[in-house]
């Protein structure tokens, strides 16, 4: 269906998402810090924000940007930008022209965080730094950076790192795209340092855990969580030296851990034991010396 009467918007919703955009001045972060140096790069911050208003009404492609452009559209927003300019505004960009964007986006949501306090609630005394990577299925053989992931896929690969509390919804905090034969960790601990540093500035200034899965156990990750502080939940690399310092482990030195929800498996479970290690071991790449830490319920 194709709303083409000047009358008609399918898109209303786009309304109080633009004005909160404009009460935080996304626009003109855009626009002084994003910089192509090329002609597609002038009026930076109307093809940004048609870009993410054609996001936000569900576009996931250059073409399916004409979707802000329908019927009355034009009467309620000024400055929308064709699907073809905004492409050539897209391909204009460099990695250094993705951090200046990384840099608006940081500032973005901070502004975002003090206009609207729900939307990271509860950060203040205790909150979650999630970080993982996952691979986008790509098609055609000539699809720039793609490549055969671990799970045999061709694509692209993301890491990307969420912000949250007990009491609010993950926010992502800072995205990279890399190539789809990427290894998990690469660039993780300038990522998370990135990430830590953000969330701090974003009112996470009580006790910010720092939670990741196995492939993220390895020494500079951990060293770069522990140089700013914060407290971390990784998983670790079940291998043998690990296994040996488990099986070392007296069973005097088993602690409780409790579980907020009893998770039925199949009958209800509602806390496990953990032992703290006498020693560290060592894995492929060397850890830090152990810090003390509690491992907090997730909820």
């Amino acid at each position: 269906m194709r709303f083409d009467d000047a009358g008609l918007v399918s898109c209303a919703g786009l309304v109080p998402v633009l004005r909160l955009a404009e009460d935080i001045g996304l626009g003109g972060l855009i626009e002084q810090r994003v910089d192509l140096g090329i002609p597609v790069g002038a009026n930076t911050d109307a093809k940004a924000l048609s870009v993410v208003a054609g996001m936000v009404a569900g576009a996931d492609s250059i073409e399916d940007l004409d979707v802000i452009r329908h019927g009355g559209m034009r009467r309620l927003f000024t400055g929308l930008r064709a699907p073809s300019t905004c492409g050539s505004w897209l391909r204009g960009f460099t990695h250094g022209h993705v951090r200046q964007l990384t840099s608006a986006a940081s500032e973005a949501l901070i502004r975002l965080a003090g206009r609207v306090p729900s939307l990271l609630a509860g950060v203040e005394q205790l909150a979650f730094i999630d970080i993982d990577s996952k691979i986008k299925e790509t098609y055609g053989h000539g699809k720039q950076g793609s490549g055969f992931a671990y799970n045999g896929i061709r694509g692209l690969n993301h890491l990307i790192a969420t912000l949250s509390s007990p009491v609010c919804a993950p926010v992502i905090l800072t995205a990279r795209l890399r190539g789809g034969n990427a290894d998990s960790r690469r660039g993780a601990a300038s990522m998370i340092t990135e990430a830590i540093g953000l969330a701090r500035r974003s009112g996470a200034t009580g006790t910010l855990v720092v939670r990741a899965d196995s492939a993220f156990c390895t020494g500079p990750i951990i060293t770069a969580i522990r140089r700013t502080g914060a407290s971390f939940s990784v998983t670790a690399q079940k291998n043998a030296a690990v296994m040996a310092t488990i099986n070392a482990i007296g069973d005097d030195d088993w602690g409780q851990v409790a579980y907020r929800h009893p998770i039925p498996d199949p009958r209800p479970v509602s806390g496990s034991r953990t032992r703290r290690s006498p020693k560290q071991s060592t894995p492929r790449s060397p850890m830090p010396p152990p810090t003390r830490a509690r491992s907090p319920p997730r909820g």
